[in-house]
């Protein structure tokens, strides 16, 4: 009997997938359950296991893009399992490959006619500013055409590049994520009124708590006392405060949301990832560090899933982990605003009107104009701040044993 295989919806909203990478090569065998497949959504990589057990034929090619519901292998599970320690078995006669010819003729030489020699407008140009002879060039377009790649290698060889210089290129297709994430990008930045406010805390006084409790927090809880804790409470605050922040546009209508959910950019291995807390606003330090350590790992492992990703009311984006020192993240759609956080540095700072040293990190806020004043902007950096800066009074309640669970 063949089965055929078809490909699951991963989401209500996503239509098609993308083969990312095939497991498994046509021919072998493989086990009921046995991921086959890495397959990309606009919104994750998923893997896809196989139904039954069954000697499996490739009906898709890494890179194509496959509807969902569409047939993208046949397994044939009559076939026995094979002995011995090898998994693989030749495929049958009907869907073995051919191998290549020993021989492999001469490409035949490109036919002249008009286009033979002629440059392309654009390297038409570039021929015309660097005082290049159209003669001088071997066209290597449709028919002989110059192109402006033909005339950078001209250029190159007639002595403005080092002989041994490598002038070599790859060309790899974005993943289906990857394109999504580019146009998420770009609607973010044409359809929003974005603009980003600065700030800077002092960390000292998370610094002093991480180090008299992050051992005694991490025996008894199992993870590590971070930052995150510290800010996703700390932005929780601010959002109560200013509940603009937390709201989103709908048509002609603004939504806004009485719970907290924090979306949290990760890397994992297909790219940036963003997860949600959902209702952070319910968690301690103890929840929220369990959350992020769950998140973290699902994303790291590639097992994140479109559910786990979708919605959120607010992001939070660490770059300081990759050393960056300030920068203007992009709002996430159709969120309103997101905070990023930065490297921290030991800088001067005057403290009781004397110059002291200490572990500084600068904030940024980018938010969408249209629902954010400049006042509610700067206001809510400011509760962010001031969280942070003094996180016994603010996010503690002035029991530290108790926020923590000790």
């Amino acid at each position: 009997m063949v089965l055929e295989m078809k490909v699951p919806s991963p989401g209500e909203s996503i239509t098609e997938v993308e083969i990312a990478e095939w497991l498994v090569q046509d021919g072998d065998y493989v086990e009921k359950d046995q991921a086959i497949a890495e397959v990309d959504s606009d919104k994750a990589t998923l893997e896809l296991p196989a139904e039954a057990s069954g000697i499996i034929i490739l009906k898709a090619e890494e890179g194509d893009a496959v509807a969902v519901g569409q047939v993208v292998c046949h397994i044939d599970t009559s076939a026995a399992a094979p002995s011995g320690a090898s998994a693989k078995k030749d495929a049958p006669a009907s869907v073995k490959k051919e191998e290549p010819k020993a021989e492999v003729k001469a490409a035949a030489p490109p036919v002249e006619n008009y286009a033979t020699g002629t440059p392309s407008p654009a390297a038409k140009k570039m021929l015309d500013e660097k005082g290049i002879d159209a003669s001088q060039v071997q066209g290597s377009g449709r028919d002989g055409r110059i192109t402006k790649a033909d005339v950078l290698e001209a250029n190159v060889s007639m002595g403005n590049t080092p002989e041994s210089a490598n002038r070599g290129h790859s060309r790899t297709k974005l993943s289906m994520l990857r394109r999504k994430v580019a146009e998420r990008l770009v609607s973010a930045k044409n359809e929003t009124a974005m603009l980003t406010t600065f700030n800077e805390v002092d960390m000292s006084a998370i610094f002093e708590l991480r180090k008299a409790h992050k051992e005694t927090f991490k025996e008894k809880h199992g993870v590590s006392l971070g930052f995150m804790s510290f800010f996703t409470l700390a932005c929780i605050r601010a959002l109560k405060l200013f509940p603009a922040v937390n709201s989103m546009i709908d048509g002609k209508e603004m939504i806004t949301y009485d719970f907290c959910d924090i979306s949290i950019a990760v890397s994992g291995p297909k790219g940036l990832m963003v997860p949600v807390i959902r209702n952070a606003e319910e968690l301690t330090f103890k929840g929220v560090e369990s959350e992020v350590k769950r998140l973290a790992i699902r994303a790291r492992d590639g097992q994140i899933t479109v559910d786990e990703m979708t919605g959120g009311t607010f992001t939070i984006s660490n770059g300081g982990v990759f050393g960056s020192m300030l920068s203007t993240p992009i709002i996430n759609p159709p969120q309103s605003a997101i905070l990023g956080m930065h490297n921290i540095v030991e800088r001067p700072v005057v403290k009781n009107g004397e110059i002291a040293i200490a572990p500084v990190m600068y904030l940024a806020l980018s938010y969408d104009h249209r629902i954010i004043d400049g006042k509610e902007s700067v206001g809510f950096l400011v509760a962010i701040k001031e969280a942070l800066e003094n996180p016994v009074e603010h996010l503690m309640s002035n029991d530290v044993k108790k926020a923590l669970e000790l």
